[in-house]
């Protein structure tokens, strides 16, 4: 990006964009939707100079931009909002226009180290659109579930009862809902060919089911982001980092709070189903707790060493061998 003369940037929100061009100084408001990407793109263009734009991940607001700029072949950047914030020092004052301004500076600032985001295909997209809404089922249907069961510790009959009929029906139709999507999910994914491969690479492991995943296919853009599994780990909070500071602080390494916490949720789970049924995970786990390791870290690094694992068999190619089965 060193070779652009201009950077705008978009404090997205959602109805309206607040758009700033560094190095011009000039601020101007349009509408988020397609008429006001068409005067954003004029507006940008006015200046016949070089320009990209900078804005926030936020979601299903800037997926909108996103995909008009990238069918405009616009160059663009959209950038996680916690390293922007974190990058801009001490702000003081906080509305939409400073926002725009701070972006913009971002990305003037760091033009040099930053290149350009390249939207995911479509199947990944329709991928993301489906594990959204699987996951807002999931936590309704589980706060029904935790209503049913208070009330019926204070009913002598739940089954008469009106709102404990009301809440296992609504259950059952969430579960329904729930199936619908994680059949369409499959089939999503089975109509890709580049996604399927990958996909039953990684599924051929224990512990990694549809759920998990679909989840790191999204997450990796099937294994175009990222060049290693320990850049995934990072991502997702379970690689570990040392802390020290010249000859009198040295803290054990510890996994840093920040990361994708769904994320390290569900390779938490898939850690727990691959011990249960991987003899040789089993045995990592207990050679680590017989180290004298405490339980977490030692689930810890069974998550890692299961994306060792599906950054491996994706590599490779081939599906996941138990070699161990095979020994004399």
């Amino acid at each position: 990006m060193k070779n652009y003369q201009e950077v705008i940037g978009i404090d997205v929100s959602k109805n309206k964009l607040d758009a700033f061009a560094y190095n011009r100084r000039l601020h101007r408001e349009f509408s988020n939707d397609v008429l006001g990407y068409k005067s954003l793109l004029k507006w940008a263009k006015s200046n016949e100079l070089k320009v990209f734009f900078c804005f926030e991940n936020t979601g299903h607001y800037s997926l909108k931009l996103a995909l008009y700029l990238s069918s405009k072949n616009a160059v663009y950047v959209q950038e996680n909002p916690v390293v922007i914030k974190r990058s801009s020092g001490v702000i003081r004052e906080k509305n939409d226009v400073v926002d725009a301004m701070m972006i913009a500076r971002y990305g003037w600032l760091h033009r040099e180290e930053l290149s350009a985001s390249e939207l995911k295909d479509k199947e990944l997209l329709e991928v993301g659109r489906l594990l959204a809404l699987r996951d807002q089922l999931v936590r309704s249907r589980t706060g029904l579930k935790s209503t049913l069961s208070e009330l019926k510790k204070l009913l002598n009959s739940s089954s008469t009862d009106t709102c404990c009929k009301t809440l296992v029906s609504s259950i059952a139709h969430l579960t329904s809902q729930i199936n619908k999507i994680e059949k369409q999910l499959k089939s999503v994914i089975k109509d890709s060919e580049a996604l399927s491969q990958n996909y039953r690479l990684i599924t051929s492991l224990k512990g990694v089911g549809l759920v998990v995943g679909a989840q790191i296919l999204y997450h990796t853009n099937n294994f175009k982001r990222f060049d290693s599994w320990r850049q995934f780990s990072s991502y997702c909070g379970t690689a570990p980092f040392g802390h020290s500071s010249g000859t009198s602080i040295h803290k054990r390494r510890k996994c840093h709070p920040m990361g994708d916490r769904q994320m390290k949720s569900l390779l938490s789970m898939a850690a727990c189903t691959a011990i249960q049924h991987d003899s040789e995970l089993r045995r990592y786990y207990k050679k680590k707790l017989e180290e004298g390791k405490l339980k977490m870290i030692a689930l810890n690094n069974v998550r890692n060493k299961l994306l060792s694992r599906v950054f491996a068999v994706v590599k490779r190619g081939t599906p996941y061998v138990e070699l161990h089965k095979f020994a004399a």
